[in-house]
C-alpha cells in the first residue's frame, strides 16, 4: 500500500509505502526452508541442518533481501499507478510511527522533468567549414619529413654534404656539458654532461639557446640565465643563475628528399609522388571532416541548452559525476599514474555532469518527438566509415558487430548526428570558413 504522492520541490517527491509484517515473516520463513535444503554445517549432512541453525546463519541476510524486494516492488507498483517517471533510485527510510504489525517506509525520489524544447526556428547557429589545399598537403609533407630527420656531424663531408660552417645554428642538434650556480653554489638539476637538444625547438630557455648559438665544438661560454617567476622548478623560479656551457658535439639535420623512397616509406608501394599526395589529402580531408563535425555538433548542443529551460534531477547529476570520476581514475591508471590515494571529489565533475545529463534529456525528447532513432543502415555506414582508416576494414566491421556494447556506442553517435542534422535543418544557420591551422588546433568535444 502507498500513500498519496507528496511534492517536496520542483522534481522531488515522497510517498509512504507499507505492508503487513506477517507477509515479511511468511516470506522469510519460506526462503529459510528453501535455504535449508542445501545448507551445510559441521556434523550434519547437506540439507539436514536444523532450521534454527540455518536461521542463525542466514536469517539476517534473507530478511534484508525480503525487505528490499518488497519495498522495491511496492515502490515500483505505486510509481506505475501514479504514472511517475522516476529518475534514479529512491532514498528509503524506515518510519518509527508504523502501526503495530505493519512495516512502513518513506520513499523520497525525483521525477524526470518535462522537457519543452524552445522554438528551433528562432535559434541562430554558426557552423564552420574548412578546405584542404595544396598548402596543407605541403605542410603535412614537411612534418612527415621532420619525423624522419637524421643527423650528421656538421662540417664533415658526406653523401648529403657537410651542413655548412661548423658552428651551432637553429635546427642543429647540439650536445653540451653545463653547470649552473646561484650565489656561487650548484643547485639540483643545474648540471649535466652530454645533454642533447635541437636549437630552435624551444625546449630550453631563450638565454640558454642564445648562448649555445654560434659556438663551435670545444668552445665554452658563461652567461646569466633568469628563471621566469612561473618556472616549474619552484626553488629556481624568479632567480638568476650563472651558467657555463661547453659544446661537445654538433650535428646538422638532414631531411629526406620528397622522392620515390620517401613515398614508399609512407606506404605507397610504387613510390608515386602524386599518389602519395592524393593519399595524404584523403587522410587530411577525413580529419578535417571529423573536426568540422565536432565543432558543429558542439554549436548545436550549446544552442539546445540555451533554448531549453528545465530542471535537472540532482540524483542523475550525482550518478554521472561518479561515472566521470571513475572514468578519470581509470584513464589516469592506464597512463601509468598511481592514483591509489588520490581523491576524486564528485564536485569537480558536477558542472560537466549537469551538462551531459541535461543534453541527454533534451536529445531523448527530440528523438522521441521526431522519430530520429538510428537505423541499421546508418549504423552500418558509420562503422564502414570508421573502418576505412584501418588496414583491414573487414576486421574492424567484425570488431563492432561482435559486441553489443560497441554497437550501442555507434548507435548513440548516429543518434546524435540525426539530432544535429534535424536542428540545423530548423535553425538559422550561418556558415563560417575557418583556416586549416585554426581548425586542427581546436579540440571541440560535445
Amino acid at each position: 500500500m502507498a500513500t498519496a504522492v507528496e511534492t517536496l520541490g520542483k522534481l522531488e517527491r515522497r510517498m509512504t509505502i507499507s505492508f503487513p509484517l506477517a507477509d515479511v515473516r511468511t516470506e522469510v520463513e519460506k526462503r529459510l526452508k528453501q535455504q535449508a535444503k542445501t545448507a551445510k554445517a559441521p556434523g550434519f549432512r547437506p540439507g539436514k541442518v536444523p532450521l534454527k541453525m540455518v536461521a542463525a546463519q542466514y536469517g539476517y541476510q534473507i530478511e534484508s533481501d525480503v525487505l528490499n524486494d518488497k519495498v522495491g516492488r511496492a515502490f515500483s507498483a505505486a510509481a506505475n499507478e501514479n504514472l511517475l517517471r522516476v529518475a534514479g533510485s529512491p532514498k528509503i527510510d524506515a518510519r518509527d510511527d508504523s502501526p503495530e504489525g505493519v512495516l512502513a517506509f518513506d520513499a523520497t525520489f525525483e521525477v524526470y522533468p518535462e522537457v519543452a524544447v524552445g522554438d528551433l526556428g528562432a535559434v541562430e547557429i554558426e557552423t564552420v567549414e574548412a578546405d584542404v589545399s595544396d598548402a596543407e598537403i605541403d605542410k603535412t609533407i614537411d612534418i612527415l619529413r621532420k619525423q624522419r630527420v637524421h643527423y650528421h656531424t656538421k662540417g664533415e663531408a658526406g653523401e648529403h654534404g657537410d651542413g655548412g660552417e661548423p658552428i651551432a645554428a637553429s635546427g642543429d642538434r647540439v650536445t653540451v656539458d653545463f653547470v649552473g650556480m646561484i650565489g656561487g653554489v650548484e643547485f639540483p638539476g643545474g648540471k649535466a654532461d652530454g645533454y642533447a637538444f635541437v636549437l630552435g625547438e624551444g625546449r630550453m630557455l631563450p638565454e640558454f639557446e642564445a648562448a649555445t648559438t654560434g659556438l663551435a665544438v670545444g668552445a665554452s661560454k658563461a652567461f646569466d640565465l633568469a628563471f621566469p617567476e612561473d618556472y616549474h622548478g619552484k626553488d629556481m623560479a624568479g632567480k638568476t643563475a650563472q651558467f657555463t656551457i661547453t659544446l661537445t658535439q654538433l650535428e646538422w639535420a638532414h631531411l629526406p628528399a620528397v622522392d620515390a623512397e620517401f613515398a614508399k616509406s609512407l606506404g605507397i608501394e610504387d613510390g608515386d609522388a602524386e599518389k602519395m599526395r592524393a593519399d595524404i589529402k584523403v587522410n587530411l580531408e577525413r580529419e578535417v571532416a571529423g573536426r568540422v563535425k565536432a565543432r558543429n555538433k558542439e554549436a548545436v548542443m550549446d544552442a539546445l541548452v540555451k533554448v531549453t529551460d528545465m530542471d535537472v534531477p540532482k540524483v542523475m547529476i550525482a550518478q554521472d559525476s561518479e561515472r566521470l570520476a571513475e572514468m578519470t581514475r581509470r584513464d589516469m591508471t592506464q597512463r601509468g599514474m598511481d592514483v591509489t590515494n588520490m581523491p576524486f571529489p564528485q564536485e569537480l565533475f558536477a558542472t560537466k555532469a549537469e551538462r551531459r545529463v541535461r543534453l541527454g534529456l533534451i536529445l531523448s525528447q527530440l528523438v522521441s518527438d521526431n522519430a530520429l532513432h538510428a537505423t541499421q543502415e546508418q549504423v552500418k555506414t558509420q562503422i564502414e566509415d570508421f573502418a576505412q582508416s584501418y588496414e583491414d576494414p573487414r576486421e574492424v566491421m567484425k570488431y563492432y558487430y561482435s559486441d553489443r556494447q560497441r554497437l550501442a556506442e555507434v548507435e548513440a553517435l548516429v543518434l546524435e548526428e540525426n539530432v544535429v542534422n534535424y536542428v540545423l535543418g530548423k535553425a538559422k544557420v550561418t556558415a563560417k570558413a575557418v583556416a586549416f591551422d585554426e581548425l586542427m588546433g581546436s579540440n571541440a568535444q560535445a
